[in-house]
């Protein structure tokens, strides 16, 4: 016979507001095998989990029933707690008396009641429950991050230093992501390329990490500990062994393209580095605008090459490799302003431009060399409007939440345009100023004290007038029409995901959030961790944020990544899909349904009527399943069930519900 020990938690009076705690515990100790029951004020406490601990070796209790909050914020906790008593740490139900009660109730007695309730069908389901035993995984001490933007570079540094090998997959063909493309950085005005381009010098001389530049992640296969990773490395065209990096190539080239790193305001030639300090510090042909490789001509960067580095029937290099832990650190991308804002000229207007574009502009190794030029005719404004929100809490047009750095951002174009024309006019189009980081509210109040002129309110539209850009819109504080002449218009526009962020998310089955970021297990207790074991988030590629935010969580991400790789081996969780064979009709359902990836359809011999019979059942990976159920819902066989939750154990929780 099972003996059950029940323990409720006033939760301070998260849950006691709204639930008479000690009437519940009272008819807790009536249930069948109850042997004890008792509460706490707060059980999770170290005094808390002390007195569980007391309670299970004093009543010689075998099985444990949490009254508590919700299993995701704490049953991590009970386990642990569990591991150091007798009771084995799957002999556990988490009752929710916070989120699914206290927190929805406002009546005391009907939310006594519904906990009454929730404690009857935990005690009926604990009672039939059978112990789990979790195996062992061996762990390849080595890790991949995808993306070579700040946060990667971060994570990677940590990671390297701790004397684990790290490769990291950057998909552009230098690393530096968007950082190394601003001017400075507030709130101190540093200058963004000191600090971005020695950590990317760092990452690429590091002897334990390895750079695969101009490359994606193409599939994903394996579990925690032992991740199969392949990559697509572009080809390049150019022999890295080889080339020097000398340059001499990129002078020659007579084809001229739009040079995206310049955000499209300059041009560069087919073969190309990305920037000045790129690193890898080595060119690459732009295939789909090389003549040689188009059309067969021309030829002159392999004619000029002194080392014979330069082969135009080079391929794409593909490898599959081993890691024990990801770091995804996607980034990000700006939103495509131009057709959700017709009225701002939708792009016809070249001196509308983005903050990028700006930064760019202002920074000295940009097109105009940091001189601030109108792209329409190379003269200096003297009258700029920033619009702060372009795309930014807008759900109409864009999207619904706030981009984060985006008023910063505003605040720092406002004072370096001031600072570079000191004659000038600089107007911000604001919703609201919000400045929450340490020093960034006195930065702020910096900008205004140099001139800026903050106006409450949207622009309604922008047209040309002569050479000019008329910006229409309202003052709300005053409820005045505001016209105003500008020679320069900044768009700070939002922050969406990163293209293929989507794809690579699914395969690794990490989640997405409504507006399409990806989602950490926990945003307070699991911050970079995914529901995906082994894989983490770092940066924008999680949600919009600022700089120091970024290397602040990328570091949080190498420290859990190293904190995994330290194991030789780690535990698996044994609540797991476990399939009936016998009932198991093969016809794939579940496979489709597996957002992990972790049941394939496989062949099997069995014996009926005297007879082999080959058959087609479905095979659980144990290290790929995260025990999430989808399987045993879609089965129309009723052939997948869950341990932890059998279909027995949720049946007696219903049958509880409905006799008592």
């Amino acid at each position: 016979m099972s003996r059950i020990g029940v323990f409720i938690c006033y939760c301070g009076s998260n849950i006691a507001g709204t639930v008479d705690v000690e009437k519940v515990a009272e008819v807790a100790r009536t249930l069948p095998n109850v042997v004890h029951a008792e509460t706490n004020k707060y059980t999770c406490s170290d005094p808390g989990q002390a007195g569980v601990k007391a309670a299970i070796e004093k009543y010689n209790i075998d099985r444990v029933v949490m009254g508590t909050c919700s299993p995701r914020m704490h049953e991590l906790t009970w386990r642990k707690l569990l591991a150091d008593t007798p009771v084995n740490p799957y002999m556990l139900e988490v009752a929710n008396l916070r989120e699914q009660c206290s927190w929805v109730h406002k009546d005391k007695e009907v939310g006594t009641a519904k906990a009454i309730d929730l404690i009857k069908m935990a005690v009926a389901k604990v009672d039939k429950l059978s112990p789990l035993k979790s195996t062992q995984i061996p762990v390849t001490k080595r890790a991949l991050v995808v993306g070579g933007g700040i946060a990667g570079m971060q994570a990677a540094l940590d990671i390297a230093d701790a004397g684990y090998q790290v490769t990291v997959v950057e998909r552009e063909t230098s690393l530096g992501g968007k950082m190394v493309m601003l001017d400075k950085t507030f709130p101190t005005m540093d200058c963004s390329a000191c600090i971005c381009t020695p950590k990317m010098s760092e990452v690429g001389s590091h002897p334990n990490i390895t750079v695969k530049s101009y490359a994606e992640v193409e599939s994903v296969e394996g579990y925690v500990g032992n991740f199969d990773v392949t990559i697509r490395e572009k080809a390049k065209y150019i022999d890295y062994n080889l080339c020097t990096g000398c340059g001499a190539c990129t002078t020659k080239c007579p084809t001229k393209v739009i040079n995206n790193f310049e955000q499209g305001m300059s041009a560069r030639p087919a073969i190309y580095k990305m920037f000045a300090q790129a690193v890898p510090a080595k060119p690459v042909i732009d295939a789909e605008h090389c003549r040689k490789i188009q059309e067969n001509k021309c030829g002159a960067c392999a004619k000029i090459c002194p080392t014979g580095a330069i082969h135009y029937d080079d391929e794409d290099k593909v490898t599959t490799e081993r890691y024990g832990a990801i770091v995804l650190t996607t980034g990000y991308q700006l939103i495509d302003w131009k057709p959700l804002y017709p009225e701002y000229g939708g792009g016809k207007y070249p001196d509308v431009i983005t903050g990028l574009q700006f930064e760019r502009l202002v920074n000295a190794s940009g097109p105009t060399e940091g001189h601030i030029l109108r792209p329409s005719d190379g003269k200096e404004p003297k009258n700029v409007v920033i619009i702060k929100c372009v795309g930014s809490r807008d759900p109409h047009k864009g999207v619904a939440y706030c981009s984060r750095a985006c008023c910063m951002y505003g605040a720092k174009h406002a004072h370096q345009f001031l600072d570079k024309v000191p004659d000038g006019r600089c107007f911000v189009f604001y919703m609201d100023v919000r400045t929450p980081g340490k020093g960034y509210d006195e930065f702020y109040m910096n900008t205004l004290q140099d001139g800026a002129q903050y106006l409450r309110g949207r622009v309604s539209k922008i047209y040309k007038e002569g050479d000019r850009l008329v910006c229409l819109g309202e003052d709300t504080l005053t409820s005045a029409q505001i016209r105003i002449e500008a020679d320069m218009v900044v768009l700070e526009t939002a922050m969406v995901p990163a293209e293929g962020v989507d794809k690579l998310g699914s395969m690794l089955g990490v989640t997405r959030d409504k507006d399409l970021w990806l989602t950490e297990a926990h945003a307070k207790l699991r911050p970079v961790e995914t529901n995906t074991a082994g894989v983490f988030l770092a940066g924008v590629a999680q949600g919009p944020k600022d700089i120091p935010d970024t290397v602040c969580q990328a570091g949080a991400a190498a420290s859990k990544v190293i904190g995994l790789l330290n194991h030789d081996h780690l535990e698996s969780n044994p609540q797991i899909s476990r399939v009936n064979e016998a009932l198991c009709q093969g016809d794939g359902a579940c496979v489709n349904i597996c957002p992990y990836h972790a049941i394939t359809l496989v062949q099997k011999q069995f014996r009926e009527n005297s007879q082999k019979i080959t058959r087609t059942v479905a095979s659980v990976n144990p290290g790929l399943c995260q025990g999430c159920g989808a399987c045993t819902v879609t089965c129309r066989a009723g052939a997948m069930d869950l341990l932890g939750y059998t279909n027995e154990s949720l049946m007696r929780e219903v049958d509880a519900l409905c006799q008592w």
